[in-house]
């Protein structure tokens, strides 16, 4: 079941929904394997929709990649 997060993007009503978020914390070991496994990372997938749930290509063509990134890393904020 995905989240979905009400939002807006270049000012227009929308969601976005969020199917897969994983957040994996770095070590900050010396021994890490990689640089993924020594900082972490945050994996997801998303679709942009309509106020009505339709998927909308269109808006997310127009926005900025970043403002997707900024509201679903937002949403998941640790506390």
């Amino acid at each position: 079941m995905p989240t979905i997060i009400q939002t807006r993007l270049a000012g227009i009503p929308c969601q976005i929904a969020v199917t897969n978020f994983k957040r994996v914390k770095g070590s900050y070991s010396y021994n890490a394997p990689s640089d993924l496994d020594y900082y972490g990372y945050v994996d997801y997938d998303y679709e942009v929709m309509d106020r009505r749930g339709r998927p909308a290509l269109w808006l997310e063509d127009i926005c900025k990649r970043g403002e997707i990134d900024d509201t679903i890393m937002a949403y998941f904020e640790e506390d």
